[in-house]
């Protein structure tokens, strides 16, 4: 496959299962990629392969993710790059958190507690992070199917108590409680690998 072309066509292509897509995606952003986890693992001892692994792997989920149809808002270059820099973030702190709970004796609480997010990307979301976090909401919420079930959860979410969300729904608040176990029971299906 050439490089001529759009990344929103590639995008497209790899939604529709056509691997080769991938090639020119790869060769305009890998370089980029790499760069950017480097950044983000800092002073930290790691080798160059580390880097060039995350970003690989950051890649590797972003066409994986298309073919199986998630990201649906994801259309442009900018999209792309944003999601791209935010999952290379988030494998960044899986590795710094992984290495220091291995340095530990394998204390996972230990070592939760000693590496955060917001040491690999700062303590402000970036918009790489607000963008995907609206993404996966989105996706969230066309998962449940039903109106009366996505004004829920966004009313929970909204800090609503189930009492205030039954007056809304001109329900009772047990009403509320069944339709947030079912919303949760959904979502779990759905976040558990």
């Amino acid at each position: 496959m050439t490089t001529d072309g759009s990344v929103s066509q590639w995008i497209e292509l790899l939604r529709r299962g056509e691997h080769n897509a991938a090639e020119p995606l790869w060769e305009r952003y890998f370089s980029r990629l790499e760069h950017v986890a480097r950044q983000k693992l800092g002073g930290r001892r790691m080798a160059v392969a580390e880097a060039e692994d995350l970003a690989l792997s950051a890649f590797d989920s972003i066409c994986r993710g298309l073919e199986r149809g998630r990201f649906p808002q994801l259309t442009g270059r900018d999209d792309l790059w944003r999601l791209l820099v935010v999952i290379t973030a988030r494998k960044v702190s899986h590795l710094v958190r992984d290495q220091r709970r291995q340095r530990r004796g394998g204390d996972a609480r230990q070592a939760l507690d000693d590496v955060s997010l917001e040491e690999v990307i700062g303590n402000e979301p970036t918009p790489e992070f607000v963008a995907q976090f609206a993404e996966e909401t989105d996706r969230l919420l066309t998962l449940l199917g039903r109106d009366d079930l996505r004004r829920v959860a966004l009313w929970k979410l909204e800090k609503y108590t189930n009492e205030e969300i039954a007056q809304r729904l001109g329900c009772a608040p047990r009403s509320v409680d069944r339709k947030l176990r079912l919303i949760r029971s959904l979502w779990e299906e759905e976040l558990v690998p």
